[in-house]
C-alpha cells in the first residue's frame, strides 16, 4: 500500500473534501469500515499562492510548492497530489524538481474526457485556470476544443470562488449565475461537457443541475488517488 501526501489549503474546503472522500472511497473499495488509509497533509497558504500568481512571481510559487512537496516526501509519502486545480499552473516545473511522483488533476481530467469521447468542452475555475494554457494544453494538443466564459464572466466566477466558495459559502444567486454562464456556453458554443476546474465548485453545482457531462475534477483526481494507494509497487521518478 502506498502512502499519499497532500499539498492542501488551496483552499481549505476542498482539502476537507479530499480527506473525507478518500477515506470513504477507500473503505468502500476494500469493503471494510474498520480500515483507514494512512496519509499526510501539508496545508499551505492559498492567499500567498494567489498573490504570487497575481504579481507574476512564478519562480517563487514553484519554490513554495517544491518545498511543500519535499516536506511530504521527507515524512514518508510515496506519491503526492496538490488538492486544487490552480497550482497545476506550475505542476510540470515542480515535478521536474522533486523526486517523489505526483498525480496531475489536469492529466486525469483529460483522460476522463477521452473515455467519454468529448471533443468540445467548457472550462470554469479561477481566473488563473481559465486564462492560462496549463489546463487547456493536453486537450488542444489532442485536437479537443476548450471553451471558456467571456472575460467579464471569468472575473465574476473568480471573485465568487475566492470570496464565497473558498470560505465554504454556498449562495443560491451565485449558483444561478454560474449555471446561466454554463448554459450560455451550451447554447452558444455547443459544448458537450463542462470541466468544474476548481475543487470547490462541486459544493455549488451538482450532477442534476445540467444536461451535459460534468467533469468533477476532485472526484476524478480522488479516483486515481485510491487506485494508486492500493498499488503494491511504489511509483518512482527517475
Amino acid at each position: 500500500m502506498q502512502k499519499l501526501g497532500i499539498v492542501g489549503g488551496m483552499g481549505p474546503e476542498s482539502t476537507v473534501d479530499y480527506y473525507q472522500t478518500i477515506i470513504s472511497k477507500y473503505q468502500k473499495m476494500i469493503g471494510s469500515k474498520e480500515e483507514l488509509p494512512e496519509f499526510f497533509i501539508n496545508s499551505i497558504n492559498m492567499y500567498k499562492m494567489f498573490n504570487l500568481l497575481t504579481i507574476g512571481q512564478t519562480q517563487e510559487l514553484i519554490n513554495y510548492l517544491v518545498d511543500a512537496v519535499e516536506k511530504l516526501e521527507s515524512v514518508g509519502a510515496d506519491f503526492v497530489i496538490m488538492a486544487a486545480n490552480t497550482p497545476h499552473i506550475v505542476f510540470d516545473e515542480v515535478q521536474k524538481i522533486v523526486r517523489v511522483p505526483m498525480i496531475s488533476i489536469v492529466e486525469e481530467t483529460f483522460l476522463k474526457t477521452q473515455e467519454l469521447g468529448l471533443d468540445k468542452i467548457g472550462l470554469i475555475g479561477t481566473k488563473f485556470t481559465m486564462e492560462n494554457n496549463f489546463f487547456k494544453k493536453p486537450f488542444t494538443s489532442n485536437k479537443k476544443e476548450i471553451i471558456v466564459p467571456s472575460l467579464s464572466e471569468q472575473d465574476y466566477i473568480h471573485r465568487k470562488i475566492v470570496e464565497e466558495l473558498e470560505n465554504g459559502i454556498v449562495n443560491y444567486e451565485t449558483k444561478k449565475a454560474f449555471l446561466n454562464i454554463i448554459n450560455g456556453m451550451i447554447n452558444r458554443d455547443n459544448i458537450e461537457g463542462v470541466i468544474l476546474g476548481c475543487t470547490e465548485l462541486p459544493i455549488l453545482i451538482n450532477s442534476d443541475d445540467l444536461t451535459i457531462h460534468q467533469l468533477n475534477t476532485t472526484e476524478i483526481h480522488i479516483n486515481k488517488i485510491i487506485t494508486t494507494i492500493l498499488q503494491k509497487k511504489p511509483l518512482r521518478v527517475e
